[in-house]
């Protein structure tokens, strides 16, 4: 398995695993599977092209086979804040250590990359494997929510982590350059 950059080369694999996603963990994404298979081919080319974007980062997790197993990326707000969003793994790939790896890539990104070092992420409220996956990770919940975007009756939980250089939490970022899928609509 390698982590990959995504750009705009790979946006059919983009494509294809945002369209898992959505039908995995709908509650995950600000995007309805309906709408993202009605988006053009132009769109997606954008999506995939915007991951390597001076002030963005998309990564995806490529088995032995090509296969596209997972994405994350992040990008840095016109206020200077990182974000972390499009995060999945694909079913058969958990457990494994993939989330960790892509995650390990976008940690050493943003260190490299961005003034803060207070990487932010919103996940939904019924979103338990991904909330206890952050934790892990040394997330923490914030004490803020904000309306989930697709039903505003639900809420999506801001967690965050300050990130320190040189730790061994943060090893190198993304290899390669092979297939890659990752998209994220208005981010």
């Amino acid at each position: 398995m390698e982590t990959i950059l995504i750009n705009e080369q790979h946006w059919q694999y983009l494509r294809d695993l945002r369209w898992e996603m959505l039908a995995d963990t709908p509650i995950a994404y600000v995007e309805s599977l309906a709408d993202a298979k009605a988006l053009p081919e132009s769109e997606w080319r954008f999506r995939a092209r915007r991951c390597a974007e001076p002030n963005s980062v998309g990564l995806a997790a490529v088995d032995e086979n090509g296969r596209w197993i997972g994405t994350m990326s992040a990008y840095i707000s016109d206020q200077g804040q990182v974000f972390l969003v499009g995060v999945y793994v694909t079913p058969s790939a958990r457990g494994s250590g993939v989330a960790d790896l892509l995650l390990d890539g976008i940690e050493a990104w943003v260190i490299a990359n961005a003034s803060s070092r207070v990487l932010t992420l919103g996940v939904h409220e019924s979103n338990d494997r991904a909330q206890a996956f952050y934790r892990r990770r040394g997330y923490l919940p914030t004490g803020e929510t904000e309306p989930y975007k697709l039903d505003p009756r639900q809420s999506e939980i801001l967690m965050v982590r300050v990130l320190v250089a040189g730790t061994d939490d943060a090893p190198p970022g993304a290899t390669g350059s092979g297939p890659s899928a990752h998209g994220h609509p208005g981010r």
